[in-house]
């Protein structure tokens, strides 16, 4: 049988502990109030697509490949197209009509030259040096017209290089492949995409903030960043963007922020904790 002290001692021990256990679960919940949820996204996932249907002739890239931007990812078969830009290019490249019409209308001025001084010695008649001074504006109609019509064949080759390219699918962005949609042999048309690539440097870091944080975050401010295991670690961030509209069902507004990424490091899509030094920031605040 327990004697009195005993009990009394035992009582205050565990009030000891249930104390001990209040001042813990206090002091979490202080510490909690600092760390918010957010996610770490890409900064932009783009689903690349072709200008033109057809089929698609090769993929020269793999889902978790990095690719940088303007880089050829996948064509489409384009046989027809460079054959016509070839046969274009054949003909701006022949000068010959240019050059024939050139000469003759030497010719014909050279012509027109004898037959003024004819005219002026009475030797030749009025009509036919009017007739000569006729076939040299005809001369010189002609070599505009050729010269218009090489142009003409240089603009075609422009365009028909225009038209290949656009069967040439290149990577806007630098990022890593996210997912490889077709395969060489199937086709392509414009409610469809290829691949998708996602931009990881930077990421972007979406969070939700109590409306009471709004006079305490600036644009450009560095706050701590601490992904969910297994990633974890701790790395600076920017804040980029403070929503001006607060969601009035949560008392919440939200923020973005910048995460640099080097070499892709870390990746997207996962959530994370924003990590707020109150000590700090009241130190900075005086």
């Amino acid at each position: 049988m327990r004697s009195p002290s005993q009990e009394n001692r035992n009582s205050r021990a565990i009030a000891a502990v249930v104390v001990a256990a209040a001042l813990t679960a206090c002091g979490a919940a202080r510490a909690d109030g600092r760390r918010f949820d957010c996610v770490i996204d890409p900064t932009m996932t783009v689903k690349l697509g072709s200008p033109t249907a057809g089929l698609v002739s090769e993929v020269l890239v793999e889902r978790g490949d990095v690719v940088a931007a303007g880089q050829v990812v996948a064509r489409l078969e384009s046989s027809v197209e460079a054959a016509t830009l070839e046969l274009n290019k054949a003909r701006a490249a022949s000068a010959a009509r240019v050059e024939a019409q050139a000469a003759r209308l030497t010719l014909s001025r050279a012509r027109m030259g004898r037959a003024r001084e004819l005219l002026a010695r009475n030797s030749v008649t009025r009509d036919k040096f009017d007739e000569q001074r006729a076939d040299m504006r005809v001369a010189e109609e002609d070599l505009a017209r050729e010269k218009v019509e090489l142009r003409l064949a240089e603009l075609e080759v422009e365009r028909s290089r225009a038209v290949l390219e656009q069967r040439t699918i290149r990577s806007p962005i630098a990022g890593v492949i996210a997912e490889r949609k077709l395969s060489p042999g199937e086709f392509v048309h414009q409610d469809t995409f290829i691949m998708s690539v996602v931009h990881l440097d930077p990421l972007h870091v979406e969070a939700f903030l109590p409306v009471a944080m709004y006079p305490k975050i600036e644009i450009g401010e560095t706050i701590m960043v601490a992904p969910d295991e297994p990633i974890g670690g701790s790395h600076a961030a920017t804040v980029s963007v403070i929503d001006r509209v607060f969601d009035p069902a949560s008392a919440t507004f939200g923020v973005r922020l910048l995460l640099p990424n080097p070499d892709n490091r870390l990746p997207g899509g996962q959530r994370c904790k924003l990590e707020f030094d109150e000590a700090a920031r009241e130190r900075d605040a005086k």
